[in-house]
């Protein structure tokens, strides 16, 4: 095998791993510090900077292990499917909490920005944190926003969401799966996903069409809410 495969195995290899470590203390123990994207990607950068490499040279890994994301993705409708009687029965709830989940924290983030006076220019980038990355960054271009800067909020987002979103509703004393599930996916899309997949298969579909209902209502009205609520909050 060519040095350079060799790598690219090993740091596959690694990633794996440290997943398979940060998800196995997660589940025993549940400290958001060992949420399995935070735990595992602090690893992974951890072993990168003894090692003397840098991004550069796990960007080939990050290649391959990206072309699993479409897979992944198609794989959570298997829970969505085996889920659908229930998922039928909440279809009201379902619609109404991702419409208020998405456009509650878009104006909550927006006059929480303007009170703590953020540059006029990152607002369009923030408010779309709470949506996929991949259309955080066209709906920031939208709205003449940086989408550099919609990836970044994104997946920080996420990561946050996931990390302490199951222990802020167990403080709220929500029990319920199909609200967990809901409020995981809306507010923190793929991140939030896995975390309601930890929980049971019930959440992890709630979460899997809350983050896809999120996305799209989202995208809706972002046109519209957004520019409005931009007016609003830069008077």
């Amino acid at each position: 095998m060519p040095a350079d495969a060799l790598s690219v195995a090993a740091l596959i290899l690694l990633t794996i791993s440290a997943y398979g470590l940060a998800r196995g203390l997660y589940r025993r123990y549940r400290h958001p510090l060992a949420q399995p994207v935070f735990l595992g990607a602090s690893l992974i950068i951890t072993v990168l900077l003894l090692s003397g490499r840098g991004f550069d040279n796990y960007r080939s890994a990050q290649d391959t292990l990206g072309w699993f994301l479409g897979p992944v993705t198609v794989a959570l409708a298997v829970p969505v499917y085996k889920q659908r009687a229930r998922l039928r029965a909440a279809a009201l709830p379902l619609a109404c909490g991702v419409a208020l989940g998405a456009t509650s924290t878009i104006a909550a983030v927006l006059v929480l920005a303007a009170l703590w006076r953020v540059d006029g220019s990152v607002l369009p980038a923030l408010a779309v944190k709470s949506v996929t990355a991949p259309i955080a960054i066209e709906l920031a271009r939208l709205q003449g926003g940086d989408p550099s800067l919609a990836a970044t909020f994104a997946i920080i987002t996420g990561t946050f969401g996931a990390m302490f979103g199951p222990i802020l509703l167990t403080w709220c004393r929500v029990t319920d799966p199909v609200a967990r599930g809901i409020a995981l996916g809306t507010a923190s899309h793929g991140q939030g996903t896995a975390a309601a997949l930890l929980e049971g298969e019930t959440a992890g579909a709630m979460s899997s069409l809350a983050m896809a209902g999120a996305a799209v209502f989202t995208a809706a009205i972002a046109p519209y809410y957004i520019p409005a609520l931009l007016r609003l909050v830069t008077r």
